[in-house]
């Protein structure tokens, strides 16, 4: 496996490696990349991750200067799920000068949710997203459902730009007790880990209540977050949502999602479960 920490390098390794399949990273790897590593291998003859943590998606006083920068760790385990190519740019190879031309995801898809509490987040994600896509010109991009919204902005844009990938989704990966598997987990006590599953439970409560017939949308949304608030979480919200756009349902016979995101101490945890 090649590590590049340049484009000029990345480009060049890029120009024989056939047909490509694209995950991008910030790094602090968990099985749920690995995952996603191997689904691209399935695809492709050859697999690029990008480790990069890109500043333009955090916001004040979010966790930009502690997010854990891991790159030898996650090398190893790149290299043994089969990974050819890694690239990790510094910030003065992805920003040699200030970034002043931003791409704007539709508003409506971005004001909501994860939009609402992040403000800007989505802008600089499909920026970066959308300069590292065309940095290594990829068949397949892979991005993973536990970032359900961050999915749904990037197809949109992939399509809606006319770029010549397909966004292949990957299921999200979970611990035996059903928590999502995220680099976050990591700045949970030994405590608030054996509660954190409750976020689980509660979204698959609500999965299988509509299932069953239950459309009373608010009482369930409402219910869960009373007792996550109750158990010392803090919420941000809980939404039964249209795939699509997650947009608010009009018939139920729509394809849906139950998103939520919620503080436990001081580590906010989202996820979200298909319906």
């Amino acid at each position: 496996m090649q590590i590049h920490h340049t484009i000029a390098s990345l480009r060049a390794a890029r120009a024989t490696a056939g047909r490509v399949a694209f995950v991008p990273t910030m790094g602090n790897l968990h099985e749920g990349h690995i995952t996603l590593m191997r689904q691209a291998g399935e695809r492709a003859d050859c697999v690029i991750a990008s480790v990069f943590v890109n500043r333009l998606q955090f916001g004040a006083g979010e966790d930009f200067d502690r997010y854990p920068r891991t790159l030898l760790a996650d090398s190893e385990m790149l290299a043994a799920a089969g990974v050819k190519h890694v690239f990790a740019p510094d910030e003065a190879e992805m920003y040699p000068q200030p970034q002043r031309y931003h791409l704007d995801p539709a508003p409506a898809q971005v004001s909501i949710l994860e939009g609402e509490f992040r403000p800007g987040h989505f802008r600089g994600v499909a920026t970066v997203v959308l300069k590292l896509l065309n940095i290594v010109q990829p068949d397949f991009a892979l991005f993973g459902k536990k970032d359900y919204q961050q999915l749904m902005v990037l197809t949109n844009m992939v399509r809606e730009l006319a770029l010549p990938i397909e966004v292949l989704p990957g299921d999200t990966v979970r611990a035996a007790d059903g928590l999502a598997l995220s680099s976050r987990n990591g700045y949970l006590s030994n405590v608030e880990r054996i509660r954190a599953p409750l976020l689980y439970r509660l979204l698959r409560r609500i999965r299988d209540a509509v299932r069953s017939g239950d459309h009373d949308l608010l009482t369930l949304e409402t219910d869960a977050v009373d007792e996550l608030t109750a158990a010392g979480w803090e919420p941000d919200y809980i939404a039964v949502r249209r795939r699509v756009d997650l947009q608010p349902p009009v018939h139920m016979d729509d394809p849906l999602v139950v998103l939520a995101a919620a503080r436990l101490g001081r580590t906010r945890l989202i996820d979200n479960l298909e319906i």
